[in-house]
């Protein structure tokens, strides 16, 4: 209970408003420690409202799990984790006739001394506390009638296999599914993923899961970290040094060597937009587009482009998405590169996304303002896995590396400022583009801009 009568939560010292509640729904609210039943607070009365505002605001700054038990029971069956703010457990009702199987992108695996059911769909993992259950739900490698199942399965729980469904860890199938496999996932786009990519990319960024990101220095009192020059081979050494010196360095060379990351940028002189068009027109424009005979029966004609930077079998997947805070010449907003017509395209999103997305760059980059132009790379992840399987996500991070090494000599080579950036929620994207995070999302960032010049010393 704080001075002004409002109440918070303390979370590793810090505190999280949770604004003011009655005294009779503060009551109620204090059984939240143990566990509060749902229905408890599904009601109309004013103290239910109350305690339902205040479980929601819990849930969105990932402070509430759910628990699935029976009231004689001692242990729970399920625990239920949010990955989202967004996440709040529902059923999706199923009948005696329906059939359910296993999404392919369900996996269950050991974490720590408990068993977790998650997958890159789910806004939630299942925490499985009863073994029955696993042994239930291994039988869902194969499609089931519900009637089958309460009748053959170990351990059969329909609020469960509700839950289940409506996080799309089952599939309910129907005459046009067929068996439920690849193709008939419910979602079109989902077929061009592999399982093993879709947990990749869900995983190594923000937004569809609630683990730690970054430089968290999580094995730094375990283990001593490598060092910055790998220990030379034993075995005869050419020294390399005492060849003849070659010509003068080249202009090339000198700006390979200047390349370094500058995160703080000159808000007083930022960059123009002039200098942002030739900065894309070097870096990203299509050069040329051209076309290819189906290279195998049925397949439809493949179209190509040509760009500055490389990429795997020429796929160009990548797309450039400019957050603007600080540009002469160019309103605040968010925009899409075109690179075909070399134009900036304007998407409407609400200024508080716009801010959410520079200040988590800015946080990122331990850096002392926002930048002044942050780009989104996005991939159309499609137009690389039609093709490539199994390797499909990883030729698409190499296409990255090759385009942000293009965008930092390209910022040098201007006199302007850049910096990589590891991470990006994908789930605040999709809400900014309403593109879903398979179809096509972040997978780099860079920050751009006038670099800030160093202080002359005293």
């Amino acid at each position: 209970m704080q001075a002004d009568g409002s109440i918070a939560a303390s979370v590793d010292g810090y505190f999280v408003n949770l604004g003011h509640l009655s005294p009779a729904a503060m009551d109620r609210a204090r059984s939240l420690t143990d566990g509060l039943p749902l229905a408890s607070f599904a009601g109309k009365s004013a103290i239910a409202r109350e305690v339902d505002v205040l479980a929601h605001r819990l849930a969105r700054h990932g402070l509430v799990e759910y628990r699935l038990s029976f009231p004689r029971d001692e242990g729970d069956l399920v625990v239920i984790e949010p990955q989202g703010p967004e996440y709040w457990p529902q059923r999706a009702k199923l009948g005696e006739s329906d059939t359910i199987v296993l999404s392919r992108f369900t996996y269950l695996r050991r974490r720590g001394n408990e068993m977790v059911l998650e997958s890159p769909r789910a806004g939630a993992l299942f925490r499985i506390g009863d073994p029955a259950i696993a042994a239930t739900l291994a039988a869902l490698s194969r499609p089931h009638k519900i009637s089958r199942l309460r009748r053959d399965a170990a351990a059969f729980n329909l609020d469960l296999l509700e839950l289940l469904l409506d996080s799309r860890f089952l599939l309910k199938l129907n005459a046009k599914s067929g068996d439920g496999l690849r193709v008939n996932e419910g979602d079109g786009n989902l077929v061009l993923w592999d399982f093993h990519d879709l947990v990749f990319h869900t995983r190594s960024t923000e937004g569809r899961h609630a683990d730690p990101v970054g430089s968290t220095f999580a094995y730094a009192s375990v283990v001593s970290p490598p060092p910055a020059v790998r220990p030379p081979w034993p075995g005869k050494k050419i020294d390399l040094r005492k060849l003849p010196a070659s010509d003068p360095i080249s202009p090339f060379t000198k700006l390979l060597r200047e390349r370094h990351s500058v995160r703080d940028f000159d808000d007083e002189n930022p960059v123009t937009l002039a200098e942002l068009a030739r900065f894309l027109d070097t870096t990203a424009r299509v050069l040329s587009e051209w076309k290819s005979d189906a290279s195998f029966e049925g397949s439809a004609e493949i179209t190509y482009s040509t760009r500055p930077y490389p990429s795997a079998g020429s796929a160009y997947e990548l797309e450039l998405y400019l957050a603007v805070s600080n540009c002469e010449g160019l309103a605040r907003g968010l925009y899409h590169y075109d690179a075909g017509g070399h134009a900036l395209v304007e998407i409407e999103v609400p200024a508080q996304q716009l801010q959410a997305l520079s200040a988590a760059a800015e946080f990122a980059m331990d850096a002392s303002g926002p930048p002044q132009i942050l780009i989104t790379i996005s991939a159309r992840f499609g137009r690389i896995s039609w093709k490539y399987s199994s390797i499909a996500y990883s030729l698409i991070l190499k296409n990255v590396g090759s385009l942000i090494q293009t965008f930092y000599l390209a910022a040098t080579d201007m006199g302007l400022g850049g910096c990589a950036i590891g991470t990006g929620n994908i789930d605040l994207f999709a809400r900014m583009t309403g593109l879903e995070f398979h179809v096509e999302g972040p997978v780099g960032q860079f920050a751009l801009g006038r670099g800030k010049k160093p202080e002359a010393p005293r």
